[in-house]
């Protein structure tokens, strides 16, 4: 609970087959007939941290404890954040079995 992941490199997120043309980011305002929708490939070049933070707090429970774990998530679309100074690990992904852009 207490430790904080920090996603950097966002911006390099790739999407497998024909995802990122036919899915879309839905996102509604509260309001009648506030509903947005984006599709991926665009959303991709205007936001690309929003991409991985649905992806995970997707995973994670809906309830409050999920709400203060995804609180915790920090992402970043460059290689540059401002948590130098926590020392955090990196986890190197060894294997990467996608298409590249």
């Amino acid at each position: 609970m207490g430790d904080f992941v920090v996603v950097i490199n966002a911006e390099k997120v790739v999407l497998t087959g024909q995802k990122a043309g036919q899915k879309f980011a839905h996102h509604h305002s509260g309001f009648p007939g506030g509903m947005t929708s984006i599709v991926y490939s665009d959303l991709i070049n205007s936001d690309p941290t929003r991409i991985v933070e649905k992806a995970v707090l997707g995973m994670i429970p809906k309830n409050k404890l999920g709400r203060t774990v995804g609180s915790k998530l920090k992402v970043y679309a460059g290689p540059a954040h401002p948590h130098a100074a926590q020392n955090p690990t990196p986890f190197v992904f060894t294997q990467v079995s996608q298409m590249t852009k």
